[in-house]
């Protein structure tokens, strides 16, 4: 009898100064107990002076080139978010909760998660990126329809 063996798991992870004490308990996590392989696009030292936008955009086109998921973090998750979503093709959100989490997934079919790095415990915010990994997109016609919809808007307004 062979033994399967299953596909590596990837994961992309980025992050500036105020999540970097939970990227790397999300990464501890995601290579032990979740057996992904994680590629970690920084910050690599906590340097209270970086940006978020720099680290945004470096996921934002590892994500696009590779379609492994991604992970961002930053203090309150909504601007490395909106730095996010400027890449065509990139579809973040924010995970405040765990059923943001889901719909994310099951609804928008997202392809990044994005993070509070100071408002969210460790503990909830591992919480939430096994929701968000665990949950897989419904296909569902209306869900379709409307990221059909969105792939248009990207395509109109360009600059």
């Amino acid at each position: 009898m062979v033994e399967e063996t299953a596909e590596p798991k990837n994961i992309i992870l980025a992050t500036d100064h105020a999540g970097f004490k939970m990227k790397e308990a999300l990464k501890e996590m995601l290579e032990g107990e979740l057996a992904y392989e994680v590629e970690d696009l920084g910050a690599l030292t906590l340097d209270e002076n970086d940006d978020y936008p720099d680290f945004g955009a470096a996921l934002a086109k590892r994500v696009l080139e590779t379609g492994y998921p991604g992970i961002a973090l930053c203090g309150s998750a909504i601007g490395i978010c909106i730095t996010l979503n400027k890449y065509k093709g990139i579809r973040a959100g924010i995970g405040f909760n765990l059923q943001a989490a889901e719909f994310m997934k099951n609804d928008g079919d997202t392809n990044a998660l994005c993070l509070a790095g100071r408002l969210l415990t460790e503990d909830y915010a591992k919480a939430i990126v096994r929701k968000w990994l665990e949950t897989p997109f419904s296909g569902g016609e209306r869900h379709v329809r409307r990221l059909n919809k969105i792939k248009k808007i990207e395509g109109e307004n360009m600059v």
